[in-house]
């Protein structure tokens, strides 16, 4: 069965940190594209940040500095860490792989083929 599993959200209060994990099973991570996306309550999914099959990184301005995407292909694990949270970063967060590996990444859920079921991240003023 192909899916990927993100796991590491919960409550957390603002200016604390988490990491968030996605791990595939039946599809491999090595040579494709990831991407991490959110999306609030009453609003569309959007990009937070993206890391391409050879390591190139891309953020949204709105969370430049505060997260970091990784990746481990021989744990076929992609990684988002998140620090210095603010309330607006609450959402549910969902991890993505393209059918592509390219040389930039990119930011619309349209290019991205599988998805992750999601986990939420509530912040605390």
């Amino acid at each position: 069965q192909v899916q990927l599993v993100e796991s590491g959200g919960g409550l957390v209060q603002a200016g604390g940190s988490l990491r968030l994990s996605c791990a595939a099973s039946g599809l491999t991570l090595r040579g494709y594209d990831m991407g991490w996306f959110r999306q609030a309550a009453g609003k569309e999914r959007e990009f937070v940040g993206g890391i391409t099959w050879s390591g190139s990184t891309s953020y949204a301005d709105s969370v430049k500095g505060r997260f970091t995407v990784a990746r481990d292909n021989a744990k076929n694990t992609a990684y988002l860490q998140i620090n210095s949270l603010k309330p607006e970063d609450t959402a549910v967060y969902y991890c993505a792989r393209r059918n592509y590996g390219d040389y930039w990444v990119r930011q619309r859920p349209a290019d991205y083929r599988y998805w992750g079921q999601g986990t939420q991240v509530t912040v605390s003023s």
